[in-house]
């Protein structure tokens, strides 16, 4: 069988060549592999972990820093530019490659590809070890139970498929452009969800005021402070009898705890034809059970099970519970020896501030609500970039 990807760009036709790495690169090593916390310094030289390494990229989330005694001791596991790093701990199998800006950083607890042998994009590399073929023959070298691993020796002998130079060049040069689309609709979606928070706060009174700092056009009234079991009818879920459980996407949806809450609306999971402790289509669902708060909607008729309240409730209220998850509000409540849950009386007790004018609520409601499907529109956006790009993974290796 032709050793040739399913997608080509035009021109390329030759079979691609198996390769062991300790082939193309020089030393396959690990980084300090000891305890580095004691040489931790507010300001000092940044080094790179494997939480910075996932999803072929390096980022700076929990950066850490390191005093000039320790980086120096690590001179000659320093990383330079074009080197690719491998998670060997934890998220196994995750890469990147290391850019100019950080040249001669110091590493930990990853496994450093470097000083090839032979003409190579490392960018190439980067990719294909993203590929569900590879990512499989990681999997299959990883060891370890209960923490998972990967050696270096091991990665010597790993192989990869590699055409010319030309057509490395060409295809790690479509997939970074594609990383770049996929980072602006990441941020974009960040952004959205970020102005979203900050628009609950501004959008709705802080603790102890009774007028938000930012409102419509219009309106004055300061809200009032009312229990939620007062402006909304509340059901709260219980535990259902196990043989009504059915196959039949016909019957009842059963909402259990907040797994059955995923991107603001519920996701059908079992089916059961038992009728008590129901929600109608268009009632908000909220998680009860810790960690208590999350917000659903439901687009059909549900049953309750454990871990969920059926709130009858329009769009302000809606947003107003969100904001009280945001916040940790329930959380803060949920308590019980096995599992920690928000009871009924809290939930009915709970506190709310409500604007008097039920316009004012409206527009409120309406407003989050288009932010919420312009949200929705970018999370679509990005998940299918990703899908697709999962999909040329896949087609443009082999």
């Amino acid at each position: 069988m032709a050793n040739t990807p399913n997608i080509r760009f035009k021109g390329f036709t030759d079979d691609w060549e198996q390769h062991e790495l300790c082939d193309i690169y020089g030393k396959i090593r690990n980084a300090f592999v000891g305890t580095a916390s004691p040489y931790y310094v507010e300001n000092g030289h940044f080094y790179l972990e494997s939480n910075n390494v996932k999803d072929g990229h390096i980022n700076h989330n929990n950066e850490v820093f390191i005093n000039d005694e320790f980086y120096e001791k690590q001179r000659d596991n320093w990383l330079h530019t074009g080197d690719i790093v491998m998670v060997q701990s934890g998220h196994v199998g995750h890469s990147a490659v290391i850019p100019e800006e950080l040249n001669n950083t110091a590493a930990h607890a990853l496994i450093i590809i470097s000083n090839p042998q032979t003409e190579i994009d490392p960018y190439f590399l980067n990719a294909e070890f993203q590929t569900p073929l590879k990512k499989k023959n990681i999997d299959i070298i990883t060891k370890g139970n209960t923490i998972k691993h990967i050696l270096a020796s091991d990665m010597k002998e790993f192989e990869v498929s590699l055409p010319n130079i030309r057509e490395q060049r060409d295809i790690s040069a479509f997939f970074r452009i594609l990383d770049k689309i996929l980072i602006i609709h990441q941020r974009r979606l960040e952004d959205l969800k970020n102005f979203k928070k900050v628009m609950l706060q501004k959008m709705f009174p802080s603790d102890g005021e009774s007028i938000p700092e930012i409102r419509f056009f219009g309106f004055s009234d300061a809200w009032e402070q009312r229990k939620l079991g007062e402006v909304a009818q509340i059901t709260m879920g219980q535990s259902p009898d196990g043989s009504t459980y059915s196959d039949t996407p016909s019957d009842y949806i059963l909402v259990q705890g907040n797994a059955d809450l995923k991107d603001g609306w519920v996701s059908p999971r079992i089916w059961t034809t038992q009728k008590t402790k129901t929600a109608a289509a268009g009632d908000l669902i909220m998680s009860v059970r810790a960690p208590a708060g999350a917000m659903g909607k439901t687009a059909y008729d549900v049953v309750l099970g454990r871990g969920v309240a059926g709130i009858k409730g329009n769009e302000f209220i809606y947003q107003t519970l969100v904001k009280m998850d945001s916040n940790g509000y329930w959380n803060r409540l949920a308590a019980g020896s096995t599992f920690e849950s928000v009871n009924s009386d809290a939930v009915n007790n709970a506190e709310i501030m409500i604007p008097q004018d039920m316009a004012e609520q409206d527009r409120i409601g309406d407003y989050f609500k288009q932010l919420d499907s312009l949200i929705t529109l970018h999370q679509h956006k990005y998940e299918n970039l990703l899908k697709m790009k999962k999909y040329l993974l896949q087609q443009m290796f082999c």
